[in-house]
């Protein structure tokens, strides 16, 4: 059980972390201050195969629509995406990930609507962002050097997902040899600095954690993990950059109540510092987030 004395002994571990600033910009004229507030990711899912079945939209129309409707929930951001990440789902190559992606993102455009496309296909990335689109979500490695040149080219954002592997598709075990908190520091630190070699400025990180690697198929193994590195993201802070988390589901507890998950999770990822908070239930976080600033509020007053 997670008690008080757990988040008490972390804060105090690890106190410089807890007090550091990270990067602001701004994307398409809009002020990401996150050192002052929290900020809402929606999520528009292009694919049949997502189970996520309040997210899928499977014509141009429909998700143009969603995206303008999470916005007025609260979204800041609307992230679109043409292909599974489940294991089992087909993989949808370039041509047709941008015959899926690109009415959708020119029509939440031209609604002023600021878009995220996940992807790790450079060419997708390319015509996306050609189309109008604020930030690539980059799930992959191997094509990131292109696509971190192609951010800073279009004065784009980029999300860089934490990845054991190519890309979300093709991830095996876990690797737990040591604190996975310190493997993704590692890591992040390293395309970060790829990252701004390539000239992107504006960079997010995300330690990726509803990505279906093998070993953590067993929910108990799978929500513990979740769990701790929701409650030490403030630690990656420390790189400089804001922390984007997705919000997962543990559905085998939550059963029925599924769609209560993501809002579950908030409140962790929100006493981690999460800085941007993807997920499915936007009004759902949005009340979270504004009920936990209620507290720091009256604290300050």
């Amino acid at each position: 059980m997670l008690t008080l004395e757990h988040l008490a002994e972390l804060v105090s571990a690890n106190r410089e972390a807890a007090q550091v600033q990270v990067r602001e910009f701004s994307l398409r004229d809009h002020l990401f201050d996150f050192n002052r507030r929290r900020f809402i990711m929606g999520v528009i899912n292009l694919s049949s195969e997502s189970w996520y079945r309040e997210s899928v939209c499977l014509a141009a129309e429909q998700g143009i629509r969603r995206g303008s409707m999470l916005q007025t929930q609260g979204a800041h951001l609307v992230d679109i995406g043409a292909e599974s990440t489940l294991a089992h789902a087909a993989r949808v190559d370039d041509a047709m990930q941008q015959s899926i992606l690109l009415p959708v993102v020119k029509g939440l455009v031209e609604r002023k609507v600021l878009v995220s496309v996940e992807t790790y296909e450079p060419r997708v990335a390319r015509a996306c962002l050609d189309a109008g689109a604020a930030v690539i979500n980059l799930t992959g490695t191997a094509g990131s050097e292109e696509i971190y040149q192609m951010a800073a080219a279009h004065d784009a954002g980029v999300i860089i997902c934490y990845v054991q592997g190519n890309n979300v598709r093709e991830v095996t075990d876990f690797d737990f040899s040591k604190d996975p908190v310190d493997l993704m520091h590692d890591y992040f630190a390293r395309e970060i600095e790829l990252a701004t070699k390539c000239g992107a400025a504006k960079i997010l990180i995300d330690p990726g954690l509803g990505f279906y690697y093998r070993n953590l198929q067993d929910s108990a193994v799978r929500v513990r993990h979740q769990m701790k590195i929701f409650l030490n993201s403030f630690r990656l802070r420390l790189l400089g950059f804001p922390v984007c988390h997705a919000l997962p589901h543990a559905f085998e507890y939550f059963g029925d109540e599924v769609r209560s998950a993501e809002a579950f999770f908030a409140v962790l990822a929100a006493l981690g510092k999460t800085d941007l908070f993807r997920t499915h239930e936007v009004p759902k976080i949005k009340a979270v987030l504004d009920t936990l600033s209620v507290y720091q509020d009256s604290t300050a007053s």
